[in-house]
């Protein structure tokens, strides 16, 4: 059932999230740290409570995000103000921001290695940045137009979806060397690692997933979707895709690759990322001004929640949240 935006039903929404919240729950909190790309701004969502608690204004249309628990920070890009942003978990003013001239676009956080990765689409590569100044560190050379990056779970490759060639291309994260690069299915945008390894590229042209093997380069199998496939997340068993121009997210088995349900949830569905405990994923809607909590067991959507105007939300945005980080806060500053 998809939700109707109003006033009473966002209301009835957030009682129905509620309740889905009732049960006895672990500490940990998650956090929605999602990019509004038309109100320029950050809503920052306790999806416990299941309210936006804080919207920060971030200039220049943001999409790209990452949410970096290692470091307390969350990272912003504003394609039109070419401009890349960290904050604190806290978010307030930015702690660092600089300028890249180019078409900055997707990004992603190796923790390990204090490094940030932001993608150029208009020049084919890669900025490395220094994760506590943004200092411009050095370059990577990619196929044309970089979109989704990802870090594997391990640490070991840093990966890359280059749409317009049809390709990804796979980078040491330790040395920055290019490893390989591989073709998979047509205009690749979002592209994710699954716990255990594997990399998955959502095909925008083709209406495809293609799964990689990331060492040795083979193709390990396609999952067909939806129109406009956009990102890729994972929880149990199940891997999970949005579809912009269906509404949906395709749900498929992690292993074999084949189709479990379909799934409707708001209009124009982009990021999409999986919470800690792994008992929802959440789901942007860019159209909609929401966000869409799928119960990863149950396999519907058990709320949403408003957000600012064009929720992209493009990366990594979940994270434990503020609440839990103030005796880091002093830290961080």
């Amino acid at each position: 059932m998809r939700w109707k935006r109003s006033s009473a039903n966002n209301l009835a929404l957030t009682l129905v999230l509620a309740a889905a919240f009732l049960a006895p729950q672990p500490v940990q909190a998650d956090y929605a740290y999602v990019t509004n790309q038309s109100s320029s701004d950050l809503s920052i969502i306790d999806l416990s409570r299941g309210i936006e608690v804080e919207r920060l204004t971030v200039p220049g249309q943001p999409a790209g995000v990452a949410v970096s628990q290692g470091l307390k920070s969350v990272f912003t890009v504003s394609p039109e103000s070419k401009t890349v942003r960290r904050y604190g978990l806290m978010p307030q003013a930015p702690k660092a921001e600089l300028h890249l001239e180019g078409g900055p676009m997707g990004i992603a956080v190796d923790d390990r290695r204090q490094r940030v990765f932001v993608s150029d689409w208009y020049n084919a590569r890669v900025w490395v940045l220094a994760s506590d100044t943004l200092e411009l560190r050095t370059t990577l050379r990619t196929g044309s137009a970089p979109a989704g990056l990802a870090l594997s779970p391990d640490g070991k490759w840093l990966a890359t979806a280059d749409r317009d060639a049809n390709q990804v291309s796979i980078f040491a994260a330790d040395t920055l060397e290019l490893h390989r690069r591989i073709m998979v299915g047509e205009r690749p945008f979002g592209i994710t690692f699954s716990p255990d390894g594997r990399l998955f590229t959502a095909d925008v042209g083709s209406n495809t997933v293609t799964v990689v093997d990331p060492e040795d380069g083979k193709v390990l199998g396609k999952v067909k979707t939806r129109e406009r496939p956009y990102g890729v997340a994972f929880a149990g068993k199940h891997g999970f895709v949005t579809n912009q121009y269906d509404d949906s997210v395709n749900v498929f088995d992690a292993t074999t690759y084949a189709p479990v349900t379909v799934i409707s949830v708001g209009e124009y569905p982009e990021g999409i990322d999986t919470t800690a405990d792994g008992r929802f994923v959440v789901v942007a809607n860019w159209a909609s001004n929401t966000v869409s909590l799928i119960d990863t067991e149950k396999l519907e959507v058990a709320g949403e929640i408003a957000t600012g105007d064009g929720p992209r939300a493009f990366g990594k945005f979940l994270a434990d949240g503020p609440d839990h980080q103030q005796s880091a806060k002093g830290a961080e500053n």
